[in-house]
Formats: C-alpha cells, sequence, structure tokens
C-alpha cells in the first residue's frame, strides 16, 4: 500500500501539520515501529499529542488532560518496546529536547548520533515517514513556511531507514 500527502503549512493560511504528526505518533504508542529514526538539525520540545479532551487516553499509561510533547511521546514509545534513533547537530538548542527524552524514555532504547553536517528532516516508522523542509521545532511547525510529505509505503520507509543505518550507524545508547 502507498499513499503519500503534501502539506505546505504556513502561519498565514494557519495549515499546520499537528495533525499529521499527531496521527503518526499515537499509532507508534499503539503498535511501535521496531526502530523509529527521527533526523532534523535542530529539534525541539515541541507540542505533539493534545489530549485536553481525553480523546487519547487509552494509549497514555497514565493519561491527564493536557498537551504531550515530542520528547514526552518518543519516551512513551520506548516504553511500549520501540526503539529510536536521533540524529541531531550538536547544537546547545537541541539539549532541552535531548535532556527530556534522555530523562524519560527506557535506559539503552534512544541512541543519539550528533552530525553537524545533518540537514535532512524527517520522523521514519516501520511503514511510514514524514518529510520534508520542516525541522522538528516551533518555527517549524507552526511559524515557517514549509513542504511535508506524509507518505505511507512500507518499501520507501524501509529504503529511509536503511540509508540512514548507513549513514549513521544504528547506535548504541542514549548520548545526549
Amino acid at each position: 500500500m502507498t499513499d503519500e500527502r503534501v502539506v505546505r503549512t504556513s502561519a498565514r493560511t494557519g495549515v499546520r501539520i499537528d495533525g499529521i504528526l499527531a496521527t503518526a505518533l499515537l499509532a507508534e504508542l499503539m503498535t511501535p515501529s521496531s526502530h523509529l529514526w527521527l533526523v532534523s538539525p535542530w529539534i525541539g520540545d515541541v507540542d505533539a499529542i493534545d489530549n485536553r479532551s481525553a480523546a487519547y487516553d487509552a494509549v497514555f499509561p497514565d493519561p491527564s488532560n493536557r498537551v504531550y510533547t515530542l520528547a514526552e511521546v518518543l519516551a512513551g514509545i520506548t516504553h511500549a518496546g520501540g526503539r529510536l534513533s536521533v540524529v541531531t547537530r550538536p547544537d546547545k538548542f537541541n539539549s532541552v529536547f535531548l535532556a527530556r527524552l534522555d530523562r524519560q524514555a527506557i535506559t539503552g532504547s534512544v541512541s543519539v548520533i550528533k552530525a553537524e553536517d545533518v540537514h535532512e528532516k524527517t520522523l521514519c516508522g516501520e511503514d511510514w515517514l514524514i518529510t520534508g523542509s520542516m525541522n522538528f521545532t516551533y518555527r517549524g511547525m507552526a511559524v515557517n513556511d514549509e513542504a511535508v510529505s506524509y507518505r505511507i509505503d512500507p518499501a520507501t520507509a524501509a529504503h529511509a531507514r536503511l540509508d540512514f543505518e548507513r549513514r549513521f550507524g544504528a547506535g548504541t545508547g542514549a548520548a545526549p
């Protein structure tokens, strides 16, 4: 099965990627990919899943009516059995996200690879990927004009994961 949606986000138009990102992450919380990759030069601990209406209580082990951040959700995926590799630049901006992720994730389930020249922006699971010009930051998700593709395609996702492993290695553990 192959399905793709391209979203052009912009503060001016009000088009955002939040819903697609939340849907992908909710699916990961329920059935984690064996290896999830987040590749982005800059990553902020952005809002990821809005559970203020309690609509997603079933996927959180200790649900509350609030917004869950990206670090919390990714850590939750590790608690559900997933493994995560994060590739980002060795920039101070990323340190808050990385520290929060490290504190909350299952020990040894997260690999952090710091690459000075990384410019790609992709979140890739078992059979899907979100990729495009958007950094996983507030500005990338809510302010800047961005082009983002959400693609459900196991072959494309597998190819991306193999490429990440070849370029960055699978990593050996958390290293914020």
